[in-house]
């Protein structure tokens, strides 16, 4: 006579212990015998779900679990593990859904509010994802984790003092996680306070001392401090550390190396960039990259441009180096920049990248052009000018705009991104020029901060130029056509002052403390630009002294030339 067969009701209960005795393999025997006697039973393939989630079987266990939410659909619990396993698997739209269907079924489940969150932040949902943080922080505020992540889509909402005060809630809650001291410091330097983020940072590395990323970031506040020795080796410790982030840090070396003048060995780091966390001149085509070595004499080289305005009409420069050597140069400009970048020189053919039916032998991103011409400062192409503004765009501007013994077009600020924070100034810094006897500025200012414009002083002089003023679509043609009839241009770090400099304008440009990386240190011209002054500041976030030596300097322009302008 047989033995006794075990039934699902006893397999189950043997399971269920065994599983609260962590002893995961014996449970899932259990659990998958009974589906063999019946593959319709919930608890069965709701557990042996749990099981494989726990030994990460993620793929197995979104596939049981999903069979247990057909057969119970009003569970929460099942809808939660089922998303904490397709969260696992990156399947955020799928996780999200799961997570949505948990807490309709049950609104106060902490834990799937914040993986609700998780996963809409992964999706780049960010408003929504903080308003599941925030869910998740109502029913539990000792949750560290939803406090911490909280801060990161409020950093990705640029949102900073909002993410510092969430990173301090979950410091204060956990003051021992490396991660969240780490993020408080770039959402310090984010808010130009590198002292404070530098502080963090220390924290960070000292709780973790093997973080990359820390390390990397350190190098950051470092030099925004001006503490440029530091920073160095802030930069060395991550590289030497290695690990999937020091290619932040080799990137972030490359901006020190640049301003300290290394141009060879910083263009060569910068090439870098493309394999950051959020890379750029990383495209890729089905021909090869070409960094500088091959002799490509009578071949077609495609070049694509990358980042801000300001480094396209830096760095097209060396487009017609290029012909010289022999290739044919197809360059794709975005779109506004085209018909500007049609004055450039040496036959350079304009495109659209995204056109299938372009031919070419090799490309290269325009940032890597410096690095492949073996980029020193003494071999910089600055023959100027090299851009052109379109003739009867200058004759026209020509006679719309006012004249005085100097006329000055002015430009104070340009992106609002997170690496332009600092190099912007108020139009109202030129109040004192704009007194000066014989002096008239035009603005030349369009986009973020024209809104300035309608609160300036009484006794504040400043030519507007219209509604129509570069309005057609394309950047910079009329700014540059102005600009022609400018004895001068006087902006902050923007990309009116590199369309100055490329046009051979009298420029002076108005630096911060720490400034970009291609205006070097302690040098009053650029290498860049012949025609550019520089004036810097003395103190970091002080714009008096700029403008005072600025002041000064255009009084003794023309007191010395009694209205005959000679820069």
């Amino acid at each position: 006579m047989g033995g006794r067969r075990d039934t699902p009701e006893d397999l189950l209960k043997a399971g269920l212990a065994l599983h609260q005795q962590g002893k995961i393999a014996g449970a899932a025997r259990c659990y998958e015998k009974i589906l063999r006697i019946d593959r319709k039973s919930f608890p069965a393939n709701y557990f042996l779900g749990l099981t494989c989630g726990q030994t990460g079987q993620y793929r197995k266990a979104a596939e049981l679990l999903g069979r247990a939410i057909a057969l119970n659909p009003e569970m929460p619990e099942a809808h939660y593990n089922r998303g904490t396993a397709l969260l696992e698997l990156k399947e955020y739209g799928d996780a999200e859904e799961c997570f949505a269907a948990a807490v309709a079924l049950k609104p106060n489940y902490a834990a799937a509010w914040f993986n609700r969150g998780d996963t809409l932040r992964n999706l780049e949902r960010h408003e929504e994802a903080l308003a599941a943080y925030d869910m998740a922080i109502v029913l539990n505020p000792d949750h560290v984790e939803a406090h911490f992540y909280r801060g990161m889509v409020l950093d990705e909402l640029k949102r900073f003092d909002a993410a510092l005060a969430s990173y301090d809630k979950a410091i204060a809650l956990d003051p021992g996680m490396a991660d969240i001291w780490s993020n408080r410091g770039a959402a310090l330097l984010y808010l130009d306070r590198p002292q404070d983020g530098l502080a963090s940072y220390d924290e960070a590395v000292r709780l973790e001392p093997g973080d990359v990323h820390s390390w990397a970031n350190r190098g950051n506040a470092l030099l925004a401090l001006a503490r440029f020795d530091e920073a160095l080796e802030s930069y060395e410790t991550a590289i030497k550390l290695g690990g999937d982030d020091h290619a932040e840090a080799i990137f972030n070396r490359s901006i020190l190396r640049l301003l300290l003048g290394d141009l060879a060995g910083g263009f060569d780091d910068y090439e870098w960039r493309r394999y950051v966390k959020r890379p750029v001149g990383n495209r890729t085509f089905d021909k090869p990259l070409w960094l500088g070595v091959q002799d490509l004499s009578g071949k077609t080289i495609m070049v694509h441009d990358e980042q801000g305005l300001g480094d396209v009409i830096q760095i097209c420069r060396y487009l017609p180096l290029l012909a010289e050597r022999g290739m044919r140069v197809l360059f794709s400009p975005r779109r506004p920049l085209v018909r500007l970048m049609q004055s450039l020189k040496g036959g350079i053919e304009l495109v659209d990248d995204e056109d299938k039916s372009l031919s070419f032998d090799v490309h290269i991103p325009l940032m890597s052009l410096p690095h492949a011409f073996g980029g020193e400062i003494d071999t910089i192409p600055n023959e100027i000018p090299y851009l052109a503004a379109e003739p009867e765009r200058v004759e026209r501007w020509a006679g719309r705009i006012g004249r005085g013994k100097l006329t000055i077009g002015i430009c104070w600020q340009g992106s609002v991104r997170r690496f332009d924070k600092g190099r912007s100034f108020s139009v109202t810094e030129f109040r004192s020029i704009s007194k000066i006897p014989g002096v008239h500025l035009i603005s030349l200012h369009k986009g973020a901060g024209e809104t300035q414009l309608g609160d300036l002083p009484d006794d504040m002089a400043l030519e507007l130029l219209g509604e129509d003023f570069d309005g057609d679509g394309s950047a910079f043609l009329d700014t540059a056509a102005v600009m022609e009839s400018c004895d001068l241009i006087i902006s902050s770090d923007t990309a009116v002052a590199h369309l100055a400099g490329a046009l051979g304008r009298p420029t002076w440009v108005a630096l911060r403390y720490v400034p970009d990386w291609r205006w070097l240190l302690d040098r009053a011209d650029s290498p860049w630009y012949p025609t550019m002054r520089l004036f810097r500041q003395t103190e970091d976030g002080n714009w008096k002294t700029v403008f005072e030596d600025m002041e000064t300097a255009l009084r003794q322009m023309l007191a010395a030339s009694e209205g005959a302008i000679r820069l």
